[in-house]
């Protein structure tokens, strides 16, 4: 499945680059893979292979609206068609991270409970770039999971400074003290 997910990844990036909107397409995907990590419903929804592909394509319009461009709803009515909706999530990120790459950086992701300010993202990005020796486009995603604090990921390193992570902790020390 990697060399399938790598292969729409590849053919997204190639598409996005030609048409000259690879930022704005990558921005669009990264927006529409959260909707679908977010809302099981969704999810449920474009994966059912019960469900007519007329009544997804309306989904997807609803969903799209006249918010994303011509190219995105056309690359994702595509992925949806060939039956690939439970792989879309991983798509997107390996084109993000192929975008991220054609221009010499490694994508961050940060997660947190409330939404950040660009002064705060900038900073953590900073951070994360020392502490990772990459220069990073950061990615921010509002995760009420987190409770409070961030967690943040470039590559398989996770930092996690999460409260949710401190509670459990100290419910394990609980536990075994």
């Amino acid at each position: 499945m990697a060399n399938r997910t790598e292969g729409y990844a590849q053919a997204l990036f190639e598409l996005a680059s030609a048409e000259g909107a690879l930022e704005a397409t990558e921005r669009d995907l990264f927006a529409i893979s959260r909707a679908l990590t977010d809302s099981s419903e969704l999810r449920d929804a474009l994966t059912n292979p019960q469900l007519p592909m007329d009544r997804k394509q309306s989904i997807i319009d609803d969903l799209l609206g006249g918010r994303a461009s011509d190219l995105v709803r056309n690359l994702v009515s595509f992925i949806i068609g060939q039956g690939r909706a439970s792989e879309f999530t991983d798509i997107v990120e390996a084109f993000i991270e192929r975008a991220a790459a054609s221009r010499s950086r490694a994508v961050a992701e940060i997660r947190s409970a409330v939404p950040l300010d660009s002064s705060t993202v900038d900073r953590l990005a900073a951070a994360l770039s020392k502490a990772t020796g990459k220069k990073l486009e950061v990615k921010t995603i509002v995760d009420p999971s987190v409770i409070g604090g961030v967690v943040a990921q470039v590559g398989d390193v996770v930092i996690d400074g999460s409260v949710a992570r401190r509670l459990s902790a100290l419910r394990q020390t609980l536990k075994t003290g």
